[in-house]
């Protein structure tokens, strides 16, 4: 359903004698195994009524105008002339067409084939169909160290080295904002924590000023937040604070794609217009020494979790099944000389709960060592599901069945899980970390997510009233 409330916090939307129309139009994106009722959520908070026009929903707004002779095609001597918005929306019109048809393509580096996606065809299409023509115009307002910055080792490292990698790169970034497909707010929540959060203050007020005043700036500056309501606008957060930081600004918050590790459905991460941002530790910045494990034969631990008592999923956990069973090797803290990420590769099953939040460096971390990930949340939205099913290389356990943990693991067959761990090898490349970016890894791989979400939304700008 449609909202029909006024939209506030637009960062200086104001009414006009023009007004903005943004289109909605039904998944293609099905295709890649999300729920059809996902992409026809997407709610605008408008002044005006929304139409429900054949399959899509016409969603009409208010907003800042520009110059009849900017945004409209004309017609100059019977010859029409097409605005840059309007070539790009056919380019994205056509790129729907290409990956409804789904062809293969011929690919030097990688086909993806098998189980672990949904359409392997359609995925590898509009991936080469991202690589042809998506760009991304970065905002340079900002200054250091709370713009244009991130923590790059860490559980939060993501979300610097994505601001980094795509602002050096040159393949997807553009510097002319009317050749951009999505526009990139690059705050990182984790320096707004650092920097402008009063420690132990409770007060979000401060860091929400600041991403408030941002908005304000470029909205002003800039036609294009105010164009779609900053529907084609994007921020990333892999602090547990970024959907709270994202309510600073009503369009943010509401329409914007906003990347996210904290990916929870309850706490209203949308997936038909949010992207679930893996969450990945790099204690020294980079993958040396994590990426790699043994043959599942010599894999004698069942099961296997370590971590602290965060969040109310793991103290069910511990004291259900630490130190219970020597199958079940469930610790909150290691036995001296244990290590770590060999206890991962010595294991058949990483067990991924939640903690405070709903994401957990855990499941990359298995990944990485070859170890078949149980994600025990709730509300948790995997990454990269519109492309990858979860369910053929991983186990979801519901919180409920903690109990009967062992129960389900050992009723998994051994060719069951031989296929499943030589499919989880398989998608591995998906979630690696390199710099310079490699085709097809995570950094790639969380720009697809954001084009799908991109090809959802048509914008429409400057017409009539």
């Amino acid at each position: 359903m449609v909202s029909h409330r006024g939209g506030g916090g637009g960062g200086g939307a104001t009414t006009t004698s023009k007004a903005h129309r943004l289109v909605f139009i039904l998944p293609i994106i099905i295709i890649f195994g999300l729920l059809s009722w996902v992409f026809t959520s997407h709610v605008v908070s408008t002044p005006k009524s929304s139409t429900k026009i054949g399959s899509s929903f016409v969603v009409g707004v208010e907003g800042y105008g520009t110059t009849m002779e900017k945004n409209h095609s004309q017609i100059i001597n019977g010859t029409r002339h097409y605005t840059n918005l309007e070539r790009l929306e056919g380019r994205l019109r056509r790129a729907r067409v290409a990956i409804k048809m789904g062809n293969r393509s011929q690919d030097s580096d990688y086909i993806p084939h098998g189980p672990m996606y949904w359409n392997a065809n359609a995925f590898h299409r509009s991936y080469i169909e991202m690589e042809k023509q998506f760009k991304v115009f970065v905002y340079g307002e900002g200054e250091l160290p709370l713009f244009h910055n991130g923590p790059c080792k860490s559980i939060y490292s993501m979300e610097g080295n994505f601001i980094h990698e795509l602002e050096v790169n040159k393949q997807f970034r553009t510097l002319d904002p009317d050749k951009a497909y999505v526009y990139f707010l690059p705050f990182s929540v984790t320096m707004l924590v650092k920097y402008v959060y009063v420690p132990n203050s409770h007060d979000f007020g401060p860091i929400k000023q600041t991403v408030r005043d941002y908005a304000s700036l470029i909205s002003t500056k800039y036609p294009f937040w105010n164009r779609s309501l900053a529907a084609d606008h994007f921020m990333v957060a892999c602090h547990d604070w970024g959907p709270e930081v994202s309510k600073s600004n009503d369009y943010l918050g509401r329409n914007s794609m906003r990347v996210l590790c904290n990916a929870n459905t309850s706490e209203g991460f949308n997936p038909s217009k949010d992207v679930s941002f893996p969450e990945i530790n790099l204690p020294n910045g980079n993958t040396h020494g994590l990426i790699g494990g043994p043959s599942p034969r010599v894999r004698t631990v069942l099961a296997f979790f370590a971590g602290g008592l965060h969040g109310p999923i793991r103290p069910l956990l511990l004291e259900l099944w630490e130190n219970k069973d020597q199958d079940m090797m469930v610790h909150q803290y290691l036995p001296k000389g244990v290590d770590y990420y060999k206890m991962m590769r010595k294991s058949k099953f990483c067990l991924c709960p939640s903690g405070f939040e709903v994401a957990s460096p855990r499941v990359v971390e298995a990944i990485y060592t070859g170890c078949v990930p149980v994600l025990i949340s709730d509300h948790y939205v995997a990454p990269f599901g519109d492309a990858l099913n979860w369910k053929s290389f991983s186990v979801e356990v519901s919180v409920n069945d903690i109990p009967n943990l062992k129960r389900i693991l050992m009723s998994i067959s051994t060719s069951h899980y031989l296929r499943m761990q030589r499919r989880l090898i398989q998608v591995r490349r998906h979630f690696e970390f390199n710099s310079p970016p490699k085709r097809f890894d995570v950094f790639h791989m969380i720009l697809h997510s954001i084009w799908l979400r991109r090809l959802n939304v048509r914008v429409r700008d400057g017409l009539p009233t």
